[in-house]
């Protein structure tokens, strides 16, 4: 029986590494993608890009956007017939380097070859591919904001609750808080706003801030905002619903204070509403 458990213990340790563990990679296993001089390669991650790596300073490169490293051939400066300094591109044969991209769950290689300037099928962005991501293991149950984005489709693609768990109404709103969802150290909140007017919403902020129950004077009010680290949809303007998902990382407060969600409009109309939460309305959240 012992030598049966140690056995099962040992597979299962080997198939574990096996599917998270991160493989060896060589340079001629490596895909290629084709550069020249003068024209900007853009390579686009489905996540935001944590840094870039270039093993040769034949290549020049910087992250204009989160998800988006622009790399080029470094121009080098040279001289012309009068003496004057001017920029030329170095000329490269074969292999030039490596290009290496870590974005927030996997990290992603390239072997850069030269490709002549005469030739116009030069390729100019590429996206990488799921086969060139290689998982790379970072804090236990950390998500990446693709992950993230994810359960936050999921969620939105239910029905919302009949009975939410609050519901606030004034000045023909009515502001919902359909259910909260929790995954490992993540919060999500699934919110609803109706118009019942015929004047269309535009708004201003949504508010999320910790404050006491009971305020005996303004100046004593602790007010902490909260953040979220994530919004399904950056939508502005809405005419009659709106739904969307607001992911936090795991907070916790006392029984003396409550979330405050303050959603407000912009200004000239200025339709403000506020919504209480309290924190047993957080801990009973669903998991999925």
């Amino acid at each position: 029986m012992r030598t049966l458990l140690y056995t099962l213990l040992t597979f299962t340790a080997q198939f574990l590494t096996a599917q998270t563990a991160t493989k060896e990679q060589i340079i001629s296993d490596l895909p290629e993608i084709e550069i020249t001089e003068g024209i900007n390669l853009h390579i686009i991650s489905p996540e935001p890009i944590q840094f870039v790596d270039l093993s040769t300073e034949k290549l020049t490169g910087d992250l204009p956007a989160a998800n988006i490293a622009r790399i080029k051939i470094t121009d080098h400066p040279d001289s012309d017939e009068k003496g004057k300094i001017k920029t030329l591109p170095v000329f490269f044969n074969g292999n030039i380097g490596i290009i290496t991209v870590v974005a927030q769950s996997f990290i992603a290689q390239y072997k850069v070859v030269y490709k002549n300037q005469e030739n116009l099928n030069t390729i100019t962005n590429i996206h990488i591919q799921p086969e060139a991501m290689q998982p790379v293991e970072f804090e236990k149950m950390v998500f990446s904001n693709l992950e993230l984005r994810k359960f936050a489709m999921d969620i939105i693609q239910k029905k919302s609750e009949k009975n939410p768990i609050r519901e606030e109404k004034n000045l023909k709103l009515s502001f919902q808080l359909n259910n909260v969802y929790v995954i490992s150290d993540y919060i999500f909140l699934d919110m609803t706003i109706k118009n019942n007017s015929n004047l269309g919403y535009d708004i201003e902020d949504l508010k999320f801030s910790l404050e006491d129950k009971k305020i005996h004077k303004a100046t004593n009010n602790q007010s902490v905002d909260l953040t979220p680290i994530l919004q399904l949809n950056p939508q502005k303007h809405f005419r009659k619903n709106f739904r969307n998902i607001y992911v936090f990382k795991k907070f916790t407060y006392p029984n003396s204070k409550v979330m405050m969600i303050r959603l407000i409009e912009e200004q000239l109309s200025g339709r403000t509403i506020e919504m209480k939460v309290n924190y047993s309305e957080i801990l009973k959240a669903d998991t999925f």
